[in-house]
């Protein structure tokens, strides 16, 4: 006969599950909840310690998710993430995925998915989506499908890689240890691989086709993201225009860019052509056809200035406002580049009634008027400076331009960051660290800019789930569901007992944490198999797979953290896309172990 739980192990389960009743419900900001949950553990193990233990030991357990390495490593990889960013380093991966996903959205996401799979069974899969996530922010930005509905799907099939070997994840390596320590034999990195591939052939339908439609496009709302602007395409002598025809060009343009004007023949040095589109667009433009938007001198004069300095070139969107001193002038007359050293790269000029004494133009040149805004392109300082002299005003969404010039230099530091981890030279926490640290250090992210990198959610959800993690652990919680467990599966088929062991760590693991799940379960499984004259293997195997299927909550895996942030990710997105798989996974898993081991 099993005893009641104790106080704090009833405490422990029931603090979980308040916890994700609050959650899902959405009410409440998760930040909020977490600093409840932590703040609760707090007051109540200091007044209520667990047996044996200090009220001091009851804070550092609660407070301990702040310090604990899983943070540190979640947060470095974030501060390396944005390295790779605000470089530029992924943006030829992120154009060749774009391509991909411009011929068929679909083939480019079954592309994507396959290679987070294959690459998380070498690889720990950690590195294989800090490498992913930038991509694909990148590419959701540049008109792909939202990161909301990408990055979900990646992180569930890097899982499913990571599952089939013993060194795709941290967690299969602990689990065989635990096994083998108990008296198993070893397994070999490739075990049970065919298992989990067969069962792969039923998960990557659901994660490919329908994961992506249970979710919402979570991109933030961006009023004045569609502006276009109008400006005018220098041809310099470097330019790939030259000597081309327009027809030999159009098929390179973004569909957001179109020219106002065509040349009469090809091409040539020195033309002065009006072209239009998106921010984005005139960027892609100028990339592809290596042409200016802007008088060299200027732009080349701001980098310099930038690189002097070591400051950010920014380009910002500002309003002309009704004093100013812009108004019916036009940029040629305007003396803005020589007055303040920044360059306008363009002008959007909202739909307004046409007044026919008030030309839009002047001998061919755009005159400004209120309410016109600018694309500029300057340093912080002299962006301040030309919004107070000319009364304009400044809104939101500056843009950092990429310091391409550190770019190998980021990429660099993440694959040897990645590499290191990936090979077992050094765990994924001092690889990722020292990776940040050299980030810093390089120039490649300033210090000023790290709060940009990290996410506060994230932050304190993982200190929660770790404080969570702890308390049902030390409490005994974990311990008394595994026996309660064990007492009823002698009543079930052997495909029965597989299942409610694989649920039982996937709780766990989902709850707690994945160490826990695999400390915990491991040797309950090993028990039961001997009590119940079952083959030690599959059910071994069982709490293998049932640490892996962390789909459902975001405080199950940091990979899952990782994603949070950029997807813009509600607790509820993770349960209702990862339930169903877990499902899935759990009773193809049962089966096909069933199947193998002849049960």
């Amino acid at each position: 006969m099993i005893e009641a739980p104790s106080l704090h192990a009833f405490a422990a389960m029931a603090l979980t599950i308040v916890m994700f009743v609050l959650f899902v419900r959405n009410r409440i900001s998760i930040e909020i909840v977490s600093l409840l949950v932590i703040a609760i553990i707090a007051v109540g193990l200091y007044f209520y310690p667990l047996p044996h233990t200090q009220p001091t030991d009851g804070l550092q357990l609660a407070f301990s998710g702040f310090g604990h390495y899983a943070l540190i490593t979640i947060c470095a990889l974030m501060v390396m993430g944005r390295g790779l960013v605000v470089t530029g380093a992924l943006e030829p991966a992120a154009r060749f995925m774009e391509r991909i996903f411009k011929i068929n959205l679909q083939l480019g996401l079954l592309l994507a998915l396959v290679l987070a799979f294959v690459l998380s069974m070498a690889v720990n899969n950690t590195p294989v989506l800090v490498l992913l996530i930038p991509i694909f922010v990148t590419l959701a930005a540049k008109g792909a499908m939202p990161a909301s509905k990408t990055l979900m799907p990646l992180n569930a099939s890097s899982l499913l890689g990571g599952l089939a070997t013993t060194i795709g994840t941290s967690t299969n390596i602990l689990v065989v240890s635990i096994a083998v320590d108990l008296g198993m034999p070893e397994m070999g990195v490739f075990h049970f691989t065919p298992i989990v591939l067969l069962a792969s052939l039923v998960a990557l339908p659901y994660i490919w086709l329908v994961m992506p439609r249970l979710l919402k496009d979570n991109t933030p709302e961006q009023g004045h993201g569609q502006r276009w602007f109008v400006t005018r395409l220098r041809v310099p002598p470097s330019s790939n225009l030259n000597g081309k025809h327009f027809d030999e060009v159009v098929d390179m343009l973004p569909d957001d860019f179109r020219f106002e004007e065509r040349p009469d023949g090809p091409f040539a040095t020195g033309q002065r052509l009006k072209v239009s589109g998106t921010h984005d667009a005139l960027e892609d433009a100028i990339r592809v056809l290596q042409g200016q938007i802007a008088p060299g001198w200027v732009v080349d004069a701001v980098q310099r200035k930038a690189l002097s300095k070591g400051d950010d070139v920014q380009v910002v969107e500002m309003v002309i406002t009704a004093d100013s001193r812009l108004i019916g002038r036009t940029l040629a007359t305007s003396g803005i580049a020589d007055r303040y050293g920044v360059a306008v790269l363009g002008i959007h000029k909202p739909d307004r009634p046409l007044r026919y004494d008030d030309p839009q133009e002047i001998h061919g040149e755009l005159r400004l008027a209120e309410g016109d805004v600018l694309l500029v392109m300057g340093l912080t300082p002299e962006l301040n400076e030309f919004a107070q002299a000319d009364s304009v005003l400044q809104l939101e969404g500056a843009r950092e331009v990429p310091r391409r010039s550190k770019a190998w230099l980021a990429a660099t530091i993440m694959l040897v960051s990645v590499g290191l981890a990936s090979i077992g030279i050094l765990p994924i926490a001092i690889a990722s660290l020292g990776g940040a640290i050299l980030m810093f250090l390089t120039g490649c992210v300033k210090f000023d800019r790290v709060g940009r990198a990290l996410s506060a959610q994230v932050i304190v959800l993982v200190a929660a789930s770790i404080a969570i993690g702890r308390f049902v652990l030390d409490s005994g919680a974990a311990g008394w569901l595994g026996e309660t467990l064990a007492l009823g599966l002698q009543y079930l088929p052997a495909a029965g007992v597989l299942a409610a062991i694989m649920i039982f760590v996937t709780v766990l693991t989902n709850f707690a944490s994945n160490a826990t799940a695999a400390t915990v379960g491991t040797p309950i499984a090993f028990a039961i198999a001997t009590e119940l004259g079952l083959p030690q293997e599959p059910l071994i195997l069982a709490v293998l797979f049932g640490c892996n299927l962390c789909y459902a909550t975001p405080i199950a895996y940091q990979t899952n953290m990782l994603i949070m942030a950029e997807g813009n990710y509600q607790f509820g997105d993770y349960v209702r896309t990862g339930v169903p798989l877990v499902l899935l996974m759990v009773v193809t898993l049962s089966f096909l172990l069933v199947t193998t081991y002849q049960m």
